[in-house]
């Protein structure tokens, strides 16, 4: 057994939805014992089981059964079952409310019910609260009330618990042992982290370079265009800031004034903005680099989720296409929120043992 991955507690946890392993890296920091990670995208096998010492089951949590489930769970330990269902359909980025993928919470909230492990965690956006008049989620609530789970959530803010991002996300808790509790914040106003004490040592790069050492290090092309509009950007300002012959004629228009967020450049000072899937375009929201002229490099972003430098999303060698890393390190769930996560279930289950 992997030595950082030995369990403190005597607890097994497997990972729904786990995409490159965010999530069950914040349980791996605090010496959980990781069963399993499951995702539909094989694209997460590699950074899955390289960084945390764990198998990667490829397959859709909609087909999953109980007892798949039971076999994947250590025996004798606690039960800890956690996930993030793919939150784009509760997104605000995603205003339509077609997309099919929100029912995979019922089929989480399903798996939960069959296989009734101890400990549950599920984490998503804010506006999961919202979705529907609040009857997805009041549903998944209901859900585990029936099943005897005590429950508690909240929306909590990543800067309150080391993220260099202010991310905002819904946190459940439930547990079968007890009641339970929610992480409490280990930062406030006076201490959250900045850009600059995540990636303020990294190699300096150019727009289209990549650092030698580190092949994610490395920043998208501009072009010449895109070039001049991040030279006049300020720290912490946008595309306002600019002369008028480097604004984009759609913002010029009275219905794209309001879209300040896009081709922004961030604060050493403060923690970044959200990092999404497209993070490495500086036309994508305010991912310039404080002082570099180029956006964030895919190092970059993974660092302001959280992720240690060490961490691998491709095989060495491997080509690597922006797209499909930044997908993987934009929809992770931050380590240090996971971490936060598995410190709550740690206490909880000390109390119960």
């Amino acid at each position: 057994m992997n030595e950082a991955n030995s369990p403190a507690v005597n607890a097994s946890v497997i990972d729904l939805f786990c995409g490159a392993g965010g999530l069950s890296h914040g349980f791996r920091k605090e010496e959980f014992k990781l069963a399993a990670g499951i995702d539909i995208d094989e694209a997460c096998r590699f950074p899955y089981e390289q960084n945390n010492g764990a198998p990667f089951l490829r397959k859709d949590v909609a087909n999953l059964t109980a007892k798949e489930i039971d076999a994947l769970f250590l025996p004798g330990a606690k039960r800890v079952l956690v996930g993030c269902a793919p939150c784009q359909p509760f997104s605000t980025y995603n205003q339509k409310n077609e997309d099919p993928n929100w029912k995979l919470l019922h089929a989480f909230g399903d798996i939960i019910e069959a296989s009734l492990p101890d400990v549950v965690s599920m984490e998503n956006v804010p506006r999961l609260l919202a979705f529907r008049g609040g009857a997805v989620f009041n549903a998944f609530v209901a859900k585990l009330r029936a099943s005897d789970y005590h429950v508690v959530w909240d929306v909590l803010y990543g800067p309150d618990f080391g993220l260099a991002q202010t991310r905002s996300r819904l946190v459940l808790l439930a547990s079968r042992l007890g009641p339970i509790s929610l992480p409490t914040p280990t930062h406030d106003a006076e201490n959250h982290r900045t850009v600059r004490e995540e990636i303020g040592a990294l190699p300096s790069l150019a727009h289209g370079e990549v650092d030698d050492d580190d092949p994610l290090h490395r920043a998208s092309r501009l072009s010449e265009t895109n070039a001049r509009r991040i030279a006049s950007a300020k720290p912490g300002g946008t595309w306002r800031d600019w002369d008028d012959d480097l604004v984009a004629d759609c913002h010029k228009v009275e219905s794209g004034k309001g879209y300040s967020s896009v081709y922004g450049r961030m604060s050493w000072t403060a923690p970044s903005p959200t990092i999404t899937t497209q993070f490495y375009g500086f036309g994508n929201g305010r991912f310039g680099h404080p002082e570099q002229n180029r956006a964030l490099t895919l190092r970059e972003g993974a660092l302001l989720q959280g992720f240690p430098r060490e961490y691998q999303f491709a095989r060495p060698g491997e080509a690597i296409h922006f797209k499909r890393i930044g997908r993987l390190i934009g929809n992770a769930v931050p380590v240090h929120l996971a971490s936060a996560i598995a410190r709550a279930v740690k206490a909880h289950l000390e109390t119960v043992q």
